[in-house]
């Protein structure tokens, strides 16, 4: 066991939150017991995942998507008051981190999307140096955009949105995790001949289309599925902790 400030001084040093300037705070959001025995990663904390890892008699959940974000409104009430209740009755931590969690070198969301889908990075690009810029690890190319993009449903498990004109070779990939759409014009400019990500939102069809360079939207949470275990099974083996990654399924 360790105790919990032990715990949260673990992931800062790792993850280096201050670093970052984010959307919502990176750290301990929820403080619950003092000693920890057990950690339960996943993605974002959900009244399902938190039931879950409660199930699992966790003493800390780690997450990538914590409960509060800049904007919202303060009260606790409806989905929160509910989250915010099953946490502090059963005497839970939760640590949550958001960008840090995605831009670690090599147990990031990135990182790992790349290990996973068999990249390698090679220079970073976009705000904050959270896109990841690279080549295929084991070597050759994509014959084209179709090609990969069925290379990353089998990886993923998961359907993806590609828009493509199909006749590009695909040696150069940019890649960031969840939400990044954003990060598509930075992808061009680095000279990418494909974009991967979680989303897509209207305009990056037309800047497709336009520029010739794929875009390959494959799942906000399906991107987003390797960072939080990686994290946390390097922190729990660190400190002599038990870890679980509970998978809580989300089609978006």
């Amino acid at each position: 066991m360790t105790d919990r400030r032990q715990l949260l001084s673990a992931f800062d040093a790792l993850l280096q939150p201050e670093h970052f300037k984010d959307y919502g705070p990176n750290g301990l959001q929820v403080e619950g017991c003092e000693l920890v025995r057990k950690i339960v990663s996943g993605v974002t904390a959900s009244r399902a995942l938190i039931k879950a890892a409660i199930a699992a008699q966790a003493d800390a959940i780690f997450v990538h998507h914590g409960l509060f974000w800049r904007g919202q409104d303060g009260c606790v009430t409806g989905w929160m008051k509910q989250r915010l209740a099953l946490l502090l009755a059963n005497d839970i931590n939760l640590f949550a981190y958001h960008l840090p969690l995605d831009a670690h070198p090599e147990l990031g969301n990135n990182a790992q999307l790349g290990l996973t889908l068999d990249l390698e990075a090679r220079a970073r690009f976009g705000d904050q140096d959270l896109g990841f810029l690279g080549v295929r690890a084991s070597g050759g190319s994509f014959t084209d955009a179709m090609a990969l993009s069925g290379h990353v449903e089998q990886r993923l498990k998961h359907p993806v949105t590609l828009i493509s004109d199909g006749t590009r070779e695909i040696k150069k990939i940019a890649w960031c995790s969840g939400g990044a759409q954003g990060y598509f014009e930075a992808a061009i400019a680095a000279g990418a001949d494909v974009f991967i990500t979680g989303e897509i939102s209207e305009p990056q069809a037309h800047y497709a289309r336009e520029s010739g360079v794929a875009y390959l939207a494959c799942g906000h949470h399906a991107s987003e599925r390797y960072g939080a275990p990686a994290v946390a099974a390097h922190v729990a083996a660190q400190l002599g902790l038990t870890h679980e990654f509970i998978d809580i399924d989300n089609p978006a």
